[in-house]
């Protein structure tokens, strides 16, 4: 009787494999790669992730034809998505006797584990099973998971189930509605989801902010002693800074000087929302993450997803700084050793399923490429100086005067690094404030008066909006920079910062004024809420979909489409619009020939055949920018490498 281990990637199997047994053969079936020990009789099996997957029954997989609310109450199906790994699986289960559930351990990986159980089940009904947990693909933590193994938490998989079954029946009738009444179907249709709408209208509403800022102007009065002082009041109008200045003589006399020193807390452990803003500055949090998965399964990391930001007390920390001694990080790792202490920081939550991301190993520059390379740096160097001492400041202030007339001066200056001499991505600035005594008379080399004016709030980075969404409770750790992603390329948003389209204008003003609730953070922080209580054995998942779909239902219901269908039409014609027509005045717009293919043309066609050429290959974008010549917008084209161009000057040089 043989022993099968299942694991949620291929990569992580032959690792697993190599770790448990010293006797390993590869074997392949079709395209597929497992792993065999014969003295163990043992057979280890990658899975890509969800081996099934929900889908709704064929007959109501045409858009056009099936009623929304039919959609709602339609049973989904169990579709066989990896249907050679399942085949393999079931060959494999005939012989069984164990079954070692050896998937992620969080809710998703749970789901994954229980499916390919399921599949064992079909032809192995009475086989033992066991779960392995653990929370990084290294020797030790291999060979404890599988020397302790655990019951599978049938309540955690069924938590992810809801969540699965939820978001799938949301998301198709919300899209179908919007991308039907807007005419936005095939390739370019418009998603709605439960997470991805409340953060579209973060963004949307954040634009609206900026549109409808005012900007303001102000004046400041300030003075040069070779360091800058500035007046403390902003003054409205130009008069009345004018005033003031006229009063201030040619030298000040210091009548406070305040130096005082203050600790610099170190960083707090990282957990995959902190890790995902951090690692935003280099690339976009979907890619990051998907770097920091393949440096976890290749055993450099410890699992990615997780809230933890506290390190439990079984962790060695002093032997994982130690084995950074013979490696690029020598430096940093004899700086935290020669400290007389090594007090970790602690953050604010504090978890008992993975502890925060950490180096599981020292990997070599040359081992990895210049990306993974970004992402294990920036992991090392945070966990070195989540290590570090506190780095302490001097900050002296300065109080003068000038014929009544008030200045301020502050400078800051680093005294001891201590972690931000690791964490190199956190710049300590300096400004330069001499020391001075009450009393001291400062000649003015120079004064006067800057304009300057109020700024609207910024518009959403990566890092900003993943705060944001976890101030919401938006989505979940593992799924927050997937819902970036999505409305990048669905087209609700562009750039980065990021700015929305007409289109997400559009969807958003139609969604909150006939169903507001799908639009707030509200409805899906309630629904992660219940998730748990599902997780916890509190609910049963059957419960909360059928809750869920009755709250899709009313809203559904409520949805009048008679004016919903041209805003929405609108939306979409505005971001295709290019400019006016040279030759009719009328607008020019991206359009689709018969043959699919993209070209610009004029809306009072057939009376105007103007036209130009487009690319046909890689995205396309209208950008905010307009051609000084022709007074139409650039378009930007490309896939990893985009150009720009006047659509009419392209035109022209071909």
């Amino acid at each position: 009787m043989s022993w099968i281990i299942i694991t949620e990637k291929q990569n992580s199997a032959a690792r697993i494999a190599s770790i448990l047994f010293k006797d390993v053969k590869i074997l392949k079936k079709g395209k597929i790669h497992y792993y065999y020990s014969p003295l163990n009789n043992a057979y280890v099996v990658g899975l890509k992730g969800h081996i099934v997957e929900l889908d709704f029954p064929k007959e109501c997989r045409n858009w056009i034809k099936t009623k929304l609310l039919d959609l709602i109450e339609t049973e989904l199906v169990k579709v066989e998505k990896e249907k050679e790994i399942i085949s393999l699986l079931k060959d494999l289960s005939k012989d069984a006797e164990k079954v070692t559930i050896a998937t992620d351990y969080d809710r998703e990986g749970e789901l994954i584990g229980v499916e390919a159980l399921e599949i064992v089940n079909s032809v192995k009904k009475n086989v033992k099973v066991e779960r392995a947990r653990f929370s990084a693909i290294t020797r030790d933590e291999i060979l404890k998971a599988f020397s302790k193994p655990e019951k599978i938490d049938f309540n955690l998989a069924f938590s992810a189930l809801a969540r699965q079954k939820i978001d799938l029946i949301w998301g198709a009738v919300l899209t179908r509605f919007v991308s039907l009444s807007s005419r936005r179907l095939g390739k370019d249709f418009l998603s709605v989801g439960r997470v991805q709408t409340p953060t579209l209208r973060l963004i949307v509403e954040r634009e609206t902010e900026i549109e409808n800022f005012r900007v303001e102007k102000y004046y400041e009065i300030f003075a040069d002693f070779g360091f800058i002082a500035k007046h403390p009041t902003r003054f409205k109008d130009l008069d009345s800074a004018r005033k003031v200045l006229e009063k201030v003589m040619d030298s000040a006399v210091v009548k406070n000087f305040d130096v005082k020193r203050k600790s610099d807390a170190k960083p707090t452990p990282f957990n995959t929302t902190e890790f995902l803003r951090e690692a935003s500055n280099f690339m976009s949090p979907h890619l990051a993450m998907n770097i920091a998965e393949n440096l976890y399964i290749n055993g450099y990391i410890s699992y990615p997803r997780t809230d933890n930001t506290v390190y439990p007390k079984s962790l060695e920390l002093v032997k994982i700084i130690e084995a950074f001694l013979d490696s690029d990080f020598a430096k940093e790792a004899r700086i935290v050793l020669s400290q007389k202490t090594i007090e970790p920081s602690r953050g604010k939550k504090e978890t008992a399923d993975h502890p925060p991301i950490y180096p599981t190993a020292v990997a070599r520059r040359d081992y990895l490429t210049k990306d993974e390379w970004k992402i294990y740096e920036l992991i090392v160097r945070r966990f070195l100086a989540t290590l570090s001492e506190n780095a302490i400041w001097e900050l002296r202030s300065a109080e003068l005067e000038s014929n009544g007339v008030k200045f301020i001066a502050n400078g800051r200056k680093i005294l001891r690094l201590g972690w931000r001499e690791i964490y190199v991505y956190s710049k300590a600035n300096e400004v330069d404030l001499p020391l001075m005594h009450v009393g001291d008379r400062i000649k003015i080399k120079e004064k006067g008066i800057e304009e300057k004016e109020t700024r609207p709030p910024p518009r959403y980075t990566p890092a900003s909006l993943i705060k944001i969404m976890e101030k919401f409770n938006l989505g979940t750790k593992s799924t927050r920079h997937e819902i970036i992603k999505k409305l990048l390329s669905r087209g609700y948003i562009k750039g980065n910062p990021y700015k929305p389209t007409e289109i997400a204008f559009s969807v958003l003003e139609v969604l909150k004024e006939k169903v507001e609730t799908i639009t707030l953070p509200e409805m899906t922080s309630n629904l992660e809420k219940e998730m748990d209580k599902i997780a916890e054995g509190k609910k049963e998942e059957s419960e909360v979909v059928s809750e869920s779909k009755k709250i899709l239902g009313d809203i559904i219901s409520k949805i009048e489409t008679s004016n919903v269908i041209s805003r929405l039409r609108e939306g979409v014609r505005k971001d295709k619009m290019i400019g006016r027509c040279p030759n009719c005045g009328g607008d020019i717009i991206i359009r689709r020939s018969k043959a699919k293919k993209r070209f610009i043309g004029c809306t009072n066609y057939p009376k105007c055949e103007f036209s130009l050429p487009l690319p046909q290959r890689g995205s396309l974008y209208v950008t905010a920018k307009t051609c000084r010549e022709h007074g139409v917008k650039i378009l930007k084209v490309g896939r990893k490498k985009f150009w720009s161009f006047c659509p009419i000057c392209n035109s022209r040089d071909s």
